[in-house]
């Protein structure tokens, strides 16, 4: 099943509602873990919890005035809450409310594109057993080089990916904490308990050593984490757009009824998904940088990396996360054509065969060098003038001196060439 374009539920992470949503439950965790410390009388948070409420647009309303985002959402709850309001924040800083919120809200994204790899993987498998045994021409420099399979190449695909989610469980990890430490991470007016009561609740580790903010290198791991997936994401649209090529055209987007390529030109079919993602990527990757100047903050804290992050943070995860899903869905449905494949492989006759007959040569006793001149030179004959490479070679006096014909069967044996393709299947999908 194509997953549906997924961007709403993503971008739905970083709206106000969201946040301020995680920043009323922060400030209430740590309310009812003092009282769990005998700070704040138990029934009185009952009594917060039931009457906290808040309201975006009167938030905005009150920093226009305060000029402070935390104080001004303080406020606006306060006015729900009435007197017992003052057990709210108590002990506590603006970072811990928005720093732990980051941590909630880059899980929640990470558990999505978390989600969006394994569906992308499954599809990937899918096309990469359906296209394994599918001959085609491997290409170096965008040149002909020696036979594949069109599974290999997607199974090579697969395996990046594989590599992707990985680092992306990793990358959560890492991001996952929190930190409920006061001004300058020293718990002056705070119990670390707290610390570990709140975070323990919102499913986040408490930071291992805090200053006023948690450290960015952690929130740099990440973001480079999504860079790497964008240029992965990347590396299988540009091949796409090649195979599309008309003077390739081994594979092709679907192109859908009623769709059109050009306002000019009727006959086109263009990548334009495959191009729409290697753009895409070039601004995932825009944010691994900014992340990595974040780390450095003047001594326990600056706010450089407040602003960044508020554009950095919906930004690329909401790419990452429509960038996946619209991959997954063209390789659902990319088409393939493997006539074209063979007629590619085809094109240079038996050329692609060279390197089975330059080491016949050498095991039969030439050096590299002389049986490279050798094949080189019938090589180059068959690639200026289309002579046929195979007859050449069979033809040619001296090296049927030194290979016998069976060995020249099996040197222009396109099946034997790919004969290892379950052993790479296996050490790819098990």
């Amino acid at each position: 099943m194509i997953p549906r374009y997924s961007r709403p539920v993503m971008a739905a992470l970083w709206e106000p509602e969201n946040k301020f949503k995680i920043w009323l439950e922060i400030e209430l965790l740590a309310a009812e873990a003092w009282a769990g410390l005998g700070r704040i009388p138990k029934e009185t948070v009952a009594t917060i919890r039931k009457k906290a409420k808040f309201d975006v647009a009167k938030i905005d309303e009150i920093e226009k005035t305060v000029k402070h985002d935390v104080i001004a959402f303080l406020t606006n709850v306060a006015e729900s809450v009435g007197l017992d309001a003052r057990f709210l924040h108590l002990g506590l800083t603006s970072s811990d409310v928005l720093d732990t919120c980051f941590g909630v809200q880059l899980k929640q994204a990470a558990d999505l594109i978390l989600e969006d790899l394994k569906s992308l993987l499954k599809v990937l498998e899918k096309r990469a057993v359906e296209f394994k045994k599918t001959p085609m021409i491997g290409r170096s420099h965008g040149i002909h080089a020696e036979p594949i399979t069109f599974g290999l190449k997607v199974a090579s695909w697969h395996a990046e990916m594989k590599r992707h989610l990985i680092r992306m469980e990793l990358a959560r990890e890492e991001i996952a904490v929190g930190k409920i430490s006061g001004a300058v991470g020293t718990y002056a007016h705070l119990d670390p308990k707290i610390e570990e009561s709140v975070c323990q609740k919102l499913g986040l580790k408490p930071d291992t050593i805090s200053t006023q903010v948690i450290s960015r290198d952690r929130y740099a791991v990440f973001f480079s984490r999504l860079a790497l997936v964008a240029s992965s994401i990347e590396r299988i649209a540009t091949e796409v757009r090649h195979l599309q090529r008309t003077e390739v055209l081994e594979a092709e987007e679907y192109f859908s009824e009623g769709q059109k390529g050009s306002s000019a030109m009727p006959h086109k079919r263009n990548p334009v998904l495959s191009e729409n993602l290697c753009g895409l990527a070039r601004l995932v990757r825009s944010a691994a940088l900014p992340a990595m100047e974040n780390i450095a903050l003047w001594h326990e804290r600056d706010i450089s990396h407040s602003s960044v992050e508020r554009i950095i943070g919906p930004e690329a995860t909401i790419l990452t996360d429509f960038m996946l899903t619209r991959l997954t869905s063209m390789i659902a449905q990319l088409i393939v054509y493997p006539e074209n494949m063979k007629k590619n492989l085809e094109k240079m006759g038996k050329l692609v065969f060279s390197e089975g007959v330059l080491l016949k040569l050498v095991e039969s006793g030439l050096t590299r060098e002389e049986a490279y001149q050798k094949v080189q030179a019938h090589a180059m004959k068959a690639w200026k003038d289309g002579a046929d490479f195979e007859k050449l070679v069979r033809e040619d006096k001296f090296i049927a001196g030194k290979i016998v014909k069976n060995d020249f069967d099996d040197l222009f044996d396109l099946k034997k060439c790919l004969r290892h393709v379950d052993v790479i299947f296996k050490k790819v999908f098990g």
